[in-house]
């Protein structure tokens, strides 16, 4: 639970991965390098940019994806946030996530890390920053009903043949 075990998780998913596509791999290298760089890298504080712990949450069934629409981002995407010194992980900060902005329990996450986005943003900290997002793919049990929190305008299930044209979310 610090910013060393953050940093510790982060490099061993990325160090793991091994993307299919020559974009997905240059990231991976992009953002172990600046792991290499930025020893409190997972946490917000680090101004020029953190790592973020995503959640893209599928149905039991697979068939359709939660997402929140943002009010920061303003528009649909993945479920997910700040990795806080409380976690031990990063998918630990992932799933905490998951449940807090979904209020969905029983939430079940894949092993390994689901994909890595880089987002430029003015979050939290008031200043443009970046945002290294490492994602994790992860079902919701049977019957599932989100529960909008404070942190979204909007919350709901979405088949994956039909994502809304704003959504940025990474779905296979």
């Amino acid at each position: 639970m610090s910013a060393e075990s953050l940093h510790v998780s982060a490099t061993g998913l990325l160090e793991s991965w091994h993307p299919d596509t020559e974009s997905d791999r240059s990231l991976r290298e992009a953002i172990l390098a600046f792991l290499g760089s930025a020893p409190r890298g997972c946490l917000r504080e680090h101004v020029p940019g953190h790592i973020t712990a995503s959640a893209v949450v599928y149905s039991h069934d697979g068939r359709e994806v939660l997402l929140t629409l943002h009010p920061r981002v303003g528009r649909w995407i993945q479920l997910g946030g700040h990795c806080e010194d409380t976690d031990d992980s990063v998918a630990d900060a992932a799933l905490r996530e998951a449940v807090e902005e979904s209020g969905i329990e029983g939430l079940r996450m894949a092993p390994g890390l689901y994909g890595a986005q880089a987002h430029p943003i003015t979050c939290s900290l008031g200043v443009p920053t970046r945002h290294l997002d490492l994602l994790f793919r992860i079902t919701a049990p049977v019957g599932a009903v989100p529960i909008r929190s404070s942190e979204s305008v909007d919350l709901r299930w979405w088949p994956i043949d039909a994502l809304p044209d704003s959504a940025e979310v990474l779905v296979r």
